[in-house]
């Protein structure tokens, strides 16, 4: 190579490494220090580095000028003589070093660029951390939001920067992510864990598997769990609906996990005992659970209360009896006769349906007259002689007569049909019954010897009195009906 080619290299080499140096040796101090500002507007439009980099416009630009400033170099230098002492193969030698300061800047700049994505990336997940901890302090349905964007910003770490050092956690924070959520299954409180965890189910559609790995099915056997317990502790206590609540959703979802398999004996078990209860102090309350109960077990999936609504409904049968009763030992009257009324309308084969309809005889009475229902009516009369007594009904509208004392029972007397309503009590005592010319309506019961209260019932627009009468042997007894004007029920004559 001749000394021309040796001179010129040397100078571009220099100038290619962006320091100018081949017009320092040419003594062209303008042309350098326009190298000089190249390279410090490059530094100062690069520096600190951040994740996005310098813009590729102007990397291109710098790249451009130094080629240019390296021609221009060696064109100069290849008829000059390089004006400082130093020798053409020296400079060519320190201008090949020299281009390792480019190159190697390029490679720090890249260097420190990924360090500042880095930094970038680890403080989304520091957010991400804090939405997640900020959430786990408030009920589910108002923290949903924040989970669900904190999700978000783990998928993003994790599925698209999988190699940076916060993409590489996210899988131990997805960890976290699910203790959180699942906190309240943890703390044994199953009913407020259903939604976190059926939420949770949810997630595998929405991450990719390989960031979840065993998360991905973890929520199933928790979610059967807080679904079977959750069922248990409130069967009985509430009406579940047509789905059959939380047992019923257990049952459709998880058919065949362990818990699903307890459903059926579990309500068994707890029909058990509330039939128990039955006998106690509280068989309303056990009625009550019967039905709730009954209403699960009716709506469960694939006839699984099938024999459990059987079950049920006996036991109920039997409660709605005992219910009633217990109201009218209770002193609930009203209570105790739609109690009993109703028994006797839905259980007309039963056996005990006529004493069922004594009882709510009775109750009524009890209503208006409280010493009515001092004991229970008697189920059979007691035997003996009866004596006579006739009730005439002097009023335009037919009577009930509702009766209960050593027997219970009703009579239906209808109107007197040329009778009319007294002006007041007085004229309700001295005519009541008295006039020959009148068609009175009347009927005879022959009752046992006791003490016995009366119900009389017009119906709408009169008001219903009650009265009492020691029934003796050896006497034959009377009694007229009236009705005083304004509505109100004259005495009944015992």
């Amino acid at each position: 190579m001749s000394p021309d080619s040796v001179r010129a290299l040397a100078v571009g080499l220099l100038n290619l490494s962006g320091l100018g140096l081949g017009y320092v040796l040419l003594r062209r101090w303008l042309l350098a220090v326009v190298c000089w500002a190249a390279t410090a507007g490059l530094l100062v439009l690069a520096l600190p580095a951040d994740p996005e980099g310098i813009a590729g416009p102007w990397v291109i630009a710098y790249a451009v000028f130094l080629l240019l400033a390296a021609a221009d170099g060696a064109r100069r230098a290849y008829r000059a003589a390089l004006l400082l002492p130093v020798r053409s193969l020296v400079a060519a030698a320190l201008g090949l070093v020299l281009l390792a300061i480019p190159a190697g800047g390029a490679v720090a700049y890249d260097s420190a660029k990924d360090e500042a994505m880095e930094k970038v990336l680890l403080e989304r997940l520091d957010k991400a951390d804090g939405m997640v901890k900020s959430a786990s302090g408030t009920a589910f349905a108002q923290a949903k939001p924040e989970y669900r964007l904190a999700l978000r910003r783990y998928r993003s770490l994790g599925e698209k920067h999988p190699g940076s050092r916060a993409g590489k956690l996210v899988p131990k924070r997805l960890d976290a992510y699910y203790r959180a959520v699942a906190a309240p299954y943890h703390d044994n409180d199953h009913c407020t864990a259903i939604e976190p965890l059926t939420y949770l189910r949810t997630v595998p559609d929405q991450v990719d598997g390989k960031l979840l790995g065993e998360l991905a099915d973890w929520p199933d056997d928790p979610l059967a769990t807080s679904l079977y317990e959750c069922g248990m502790s409130s069967l009985g206590s509430r009406t579940a609906g047509s789905t059959g609540g939380d047992l019923g959703e257990l049952l459709r979802t998880f058919p065949e996990s362990e818990q699903a398999k307890k459903v059926e004996p579990a309500i068994r078990k707890e029909i058990r005992t509330q039939v128990a209860r039955l006998k106690g102090s509280a068989p309303c309350t056990a009625t009550d659970q019967l039905r709730r109960i009954g209403g699960t077990a009716k709506n469960l999936p694939d006839g699984t209360g099938d024999a459990l609504g059987r079950d049920v409904d006996n036991g109920v049968e039997n409660g709605t009896y005992a219910c009633g009763v217990d109201q009218f030992k209770d002193k609930k009257f009203s209570s105790a006769k739609r109690t009993m009324t109703d028994f006797a309308r839905e259980y007309k084969n039963n056996a005990r349906t006529p004493q069922a309809k004594k009882i709510a005889i009775a109750a009524e009475i009890a209503v208006a007259r409280p010493s009515a229902g001092k004991k229970l009516p008697r189920a059979s009369s007691p035997g003996g002689a009866k004596m006579e007594l006739v009730i005439t009904n002097d009023a335009p509208k037919p009577v009930e007569i509702l009766y209960t004392g050593s027997i219970t029972g009703t009579i239906k007397i209808p109107a007197c049909t040329n009778c009319k309503e007294y002006a007041d009590r007085t004229a309700s005592r001295k005519n009541g019954c008295e006039s020959g010319s009148k068609k009175y309506r009347k009927t005879t019961l022959r009752l046992p010897a006791g003490d016995y209260h009366f119900l009389a019932k017009y119906g709408l627009g009169v008001r219903d009195i009650a009265s009492g009468r020691d029934i003796r042997p050896g006497f034959r007894y009377t009694t007229c009906t009236v009705i005083v004007r304004g509505g109100s029920l004259g005495s009944l004559g015992l």
